[in-house]
């Protein structure tokens, strides 16, 4: 295994000069050995193009990709020794399931015990041990798949194992078995894994680190708790999370005292020592639905909202309400008193789980 640095920028472009020219902005990331990471995003923010800069697929513009120290900018995929996974099954549908994963070995001249011992290793995490013997064309596409995943994970001399949205193609009863499997893995042979997914579930179920990305640039690196907490930008706290973070706009007038669409709010330096040191002037507060709760009108940090819609979701209830022409969404546990739609409730919005933005950037 290896640690990853990257210290590059990359264009499709001749001549970048804007944001906007670039697939992936100017970065400085490192990926430690034996790390499972995810990188996340909307289709179209980069991450692939990241990951085919780590793997050799594409050279960046700008800028140098490190090996444990070592630079392989100009190396290929081979010469960098790393495996990766893509989205749709590569394997040799007139091959044996066994033959199949043996092939990265038998083609690197490894032993012929060696070989099955890996197979037997990998084939028994995979659950794939029943159909070593069975043909790879007739099975279904999850099995395939599945082969896809032990070919890259069969060599344990590897950089790294790339994965571009493998799961992509498997049906969704099927696709948290696999993520499981892969995170045992993990534990189980110490691999450095990244994973590429606009899936936030994904990610956030078998990563240790997520790279939530926008528009080419890594907008916050962290742990799955770290990014549902304290989101670093207002993308990671609309991105993460279902229904995505709250966002309302604010008036800072001192430590004690906010304006919020009209209605003022107090707090007391006390209940925090992020709100006791909120820069004056505007702002945005974020709080994600789990967090907020109904209380009674009047209060002095109480928003006043009108309820608009209230849907039973079975383990929970997700009530939307209206600030002026701003939507809020509640999360509310079932054996919680629910308001009724259109009435008029107290709403607690300030709290240790409020977040304040400046120019779309958490305040420190």
């Amino acid at each position: 295994m290896a640690k990853i640095e990257l210290k590059l920028a990359h264009s499709y472009k001749p001549n970048p000069q804007v944001d906007a020219d670039y697939a992936l902005q100017p970065l400085d990331m490192t990926f430690d050995d034996g790390g499972a990471y995810a990188l996340l995003g909307p289709s179209g923010c980069g991450k692939s193009t990241m990951l085919n800069v780590i793997s050799g697929l594409v050279e960046p513009s700008e800028g140098h990709v490190l090996f444990d120290g070592q630079d392989v900018t100009g190396l290929t995929p081979q010469a960098r020794n790393i495996a990766q996974v893509f989205q749709f099954p590569v394997i040799y549908d007139t091959m044996t399931v066994g033959q199949n994963l043996a092939f990265p070995l038998r083609n690197r001249g490894v032993e012929k015990s060696l070989i099955t011992e890996r197979v037997n290793v990998i084939s028994e995490m995979l659950g794939l041990s029943s159909q070593l013997d069975q043909r790879a064309e007739g099975l279904s596409a999850d099995a395939k798949q599945k082969i896809s995943l032990g070919r890259g994970l069969v060599r344990d001399d590897v950089s790294a194992i790339l994965f571009d949205e493998p799961l992509t193609v498997i049906d969704p009863h099927l696709k948290w078995q696999l993520r499981r499997k892969l995170k045992e893995i993990h534990h189980e042979l110490k691999l450095t894994l990244i994973y590429v997914t606009h899936d936030q579930i994904e990610a956030l179920t078998f990563a240790d680190r997520v790279v939530v990305m926008s528009h080419g640039k890594a907008v916050q690196v962290g742990t799955p708790q770290e990014l549902f907490e304290l989101p670093a930008h207002t993308f990671v706290g609309h991105f993460i999370g279902s229904p995505g973070m709250n966002f309302l706009p604010i008036v800072v007038h001192d430590s004690t005292r906010i304006d919020v669409l009209g209605q003022t709010l107090q707090w007391h330096d006390t209940q925090s020592k992020t709100h006791a040191t909120l820069p004056a002037g505007e702002l945005t507060l974020g709080i994600r639905p789990e967090y907020l709760s109904i209380t009674k009108q009047g209060a002095s940090n109480t928003l006043s909202v009108q309820i608009k819609k209230i849907q039973d979701l079975g383990t929970y209830f997700l009530v939307g309400a209206t600030i002026g022409s701003h939507h809020l969404k509640l999360r509310l546990a079932v054996d919680e008193v629910l308001p009724e739609v259109g009435q008029t409730v107290g709403l607690n919005v300030i709290n240790s789980r409020t977040c304040f933005y400046k120019n779309e950037v958490l305040v420190a």
